[in-house]
């Protein structure tokens, strides 16, 4: 157990510093065979500042699962999750720099690994562990949903539109947001998806296809948020 104590630590220390070395302001838009430049399912820049809050508690949970939890079998489930999730997010801006296509099978990944330690995480604790896993996957959420929107837009897949594209990547984000709350009610989870969801809908100046459905969302995703944490208080977690 402390091993994995110690190499979350570890990978999260280095997931925290890595845009130190590699400042990313968002995927190049001329990297795709058709550049993206107005995609629809993009999120309004400011949206981007909640890796800030995103960073800081994922070290604060790691710190104090190493300090206080090492040997804590509740914890410990979470850990080979968040390891791998680690795993391909501590490259993954040197990636995203380059090629778009590898970034978007990384960040499903890093997807894969945030829902399975936070699906895993006991109630207990819920503010150091739940919290900001939850956060976490739920931004990987959206952020995997809309890597899936530009790449589909992007190469032009099936011919589709980036408005198509955009509606399908809401759709994706919506259906996996749905089932992880009703697994694993969190309120950081919703909360995160909402977020990016309003800020799609403001980077649509709240019109079009693509806001339109994302408001939508919003609707279904905080109801659905408090409606299992009020109806399944035994796996609710913040």
């Amino acid at each position: 157990m402390t091993i994995k104590a110690i190499a979350v630590l570890g990978l999260t220390l280095a997931f925290f510093i890595s845009p130190v070395f590699v400042p990313f302001d968002g995927f190049n838009p001329t990297l795709y065979p058709i550049p993206q430049f107005t995609p629809p399912v993009l999120p309004a820049g400011y949206a981007f500042s909640l890796w800030g809050i995103i960073y800081l508690w994922l070290l604060v949970m790691a710190a104090v699962g190493l300090w206080r939890f090492r040997e804590d079998p509740a914890w410990d489930a979470t850990r080979p999750g968040f390891i791998l999730s680690m795993i391909a997010g501590v490259p993954w801006l040197a990636v995203a720099e380059v090629s778009p296509v590898w970034a978007t099978v990384m960040i499903y990944v890093m997807l894969v690994g945030a829902l399975w330690a936070l699906i895993r995480a006991p109630r207990k604790d819920a503010w150091m562990l739940a919290g900001p896993l939850g956060l976490y996957a739920g931004w990987l959420t959206a952020a995997s949903s809309v890597a899936l929107g530009l790449t589909g837009a992007g190469w032009g897949i099936g011919g589709l539109s980036d408005v198509v594209w955009g509606l399908i990547a809401l759709c994706v984000a919506l259906s996996i947001a749905l089932v992880v709350l009703w697994k694993r009610p969190s309120l950081t989870y919703g909360a995160a998806v909402v977020w990016a969801l309003v800020a799609i809908m403001v980077r649509n100046d709240f019109g079009g296809q693509v806001a339109m459905l994302a408001g939508v969302g919003v609707v279904i995703v905080a109801g659905t948020t408090l409606w299992f944490r009020a109806r399944r208080p035994a796996l609710a977690t913040h």
